[in-house]
């Protein structure tokens, strides 16, 4: 069970029930889908009616959050990752959003550009770039089977500036095609977070070295989207400290200088909503980035366990917890809000599922009542 007694000094009265606007959005409840990679679109990125039922489904929650979308074929990190760079992949979006609406709920699409992480047989035979030339260690899944990460091509500044114009198009793009909003992934290891971690980011420039220039990218990126389609419809979504794909950040004083940093920067800018993913995200970290954001904050406490309704409820007792993403038990319950709201039990995700192009293990888990 989660002890948030070192760090939380009041409760409120809201509960994971309550409505709340996050920007521009108005959720309906505080149970937020957590973005989670689920490889069900396709050799061309186009979402189908699967990815729409999947979603629809799920419109009960207070927000959905997509999975990590790639905003230019370059960026591609999965095969089966859906994409917001064609027409086609466009129109896909605008099934989801409509089917998503009609059943009064909200959702966000969370640009993802993979960075070292993409791969020549995943992304069509294209570059892969990040912030500099380092690999990733181990190895990912590609059509033809397993293959080591590539060394990616030390970004130019013609670089940054195209990764930049792919984000501002992506996310015109996702409004256009009535998604609530976007989330800009600097998190999990992909490209953003590449030059946040001083383990993938070796550059001598005015994007490497110091926290500040480590930041730099990221807070050019969030800029430039939020130009774009307006603060209230744009969320950020870190992982301080989750080391994850090699993104290592052992150093605690150099963390907290670094997001410290990028956080006072995102809260000039008046944006939506910032997502915290962390091990201990009622802890002293996450409460100084969001005493610093001043703004709202959805938490998310990882990988390690299923979130369950306690852990939920004590997260949103912190004072400075707005809402909670939830990740596994969504996608075994479409129906999580009135399960949880009613006491009620829960169907058990089947993992070896997750990852498949099928049906099954993706929009065939029960509801309380048919439907």
């Amino acid at each position: 069970m989660l002890d948030t007694s070192a760090t939380v000094t009041e409760a409120t009265a809201t509960t994971l029930f309550d409505p709340i606007s996050l920007g521009e959005i108005r959720l309906a409840n505080r149970v937020v889908m957590a973005p989670m990679t689920r490889l069900r679109s396709g050799p061309f990125g186009v979402p189908g009616e699967l990815l729409v039922e999947h979603y629809r489904q799920r419109a009960s929650l207070g927000m959905i959050v997509t999975e990590g979308t790639y905003p230019s074929p370059e960026s591609q990190a999965y095969v089966g990752q859906p994409g917001i760079a064609t027409d086609d992949q466009t129109a896909g979006w605008v099934r989801v959003a409509d089917a998503v609406h009609a059943e009064g709920g909200r959702i966000v699409m969370q640009l993802m550009h993979g960075g070292r992480t993409a791969h020549p047989a995943v992304n069509g035979c294209r570059r892969v770039i990040g912030p500099s030339a380092v690999a990733v260690s181990g190895q990912l899944h590609t059509a033809d089977g397993k293959q080591p990460f590539v060394v990616p091509e030390p970004m130019t500044s013609d670089d940054l500036r195209q990764v930049i114009d792919e984000h501002v198009a992506a996310a015109r793009r996702a409004i256009a095609a009535g998604i609530d909003g976007v989330e800009i992934h600097a998190a999990n290891g992909y490209l953003l977070q590449q030059f946040l971690s001083p383990a993938s980011n070796l550059r001598t420039d005015e994007y490497g070295g110091s926290p500040e220039n480590r930041a730099r990218f990221v807070v050019d990126v969030i800029t430039a989207v939020v130009d774009a389609v307006g603060p209230g419809r744009v969320g950020v979504r870190i992982s301080p400290e989750h080391g994850y794909q090699d993104t290592f950040e052992p150093d605690r004083a150099d963390v907290l200088a670094t997001y410290s940093g990028l956080v006072d920067q995102l809260q000039e800018l008046g944006l939506a909503y910032l997502s915290v993913l962390h091990h201990d995200p009622a802890g002293a970290l996450v409460q100084e980035l969001a005493r610093r954001f001043d703004g709202p904050l959805i938490v998310n406490s990882g990988f390690a366990t299923v979130t369950s309704l306690i852990e939920a409820e004590q997260l949103l007792r912190a004072p400075f917890v707005d809402a909670v993403a939830v990740g596994r038990a969504v996608i075994a319950n479409p129906d999580l809000v009135e399960r949880w709201q009613g006491g009620h039990p829960q169907n058990e995700p089947r993992p070896e599922l997750f990852y498949t192009d099928a049906a099954e293990g993706y929009t065939d888990y029960a509801f309380l009542l048919a439907r």
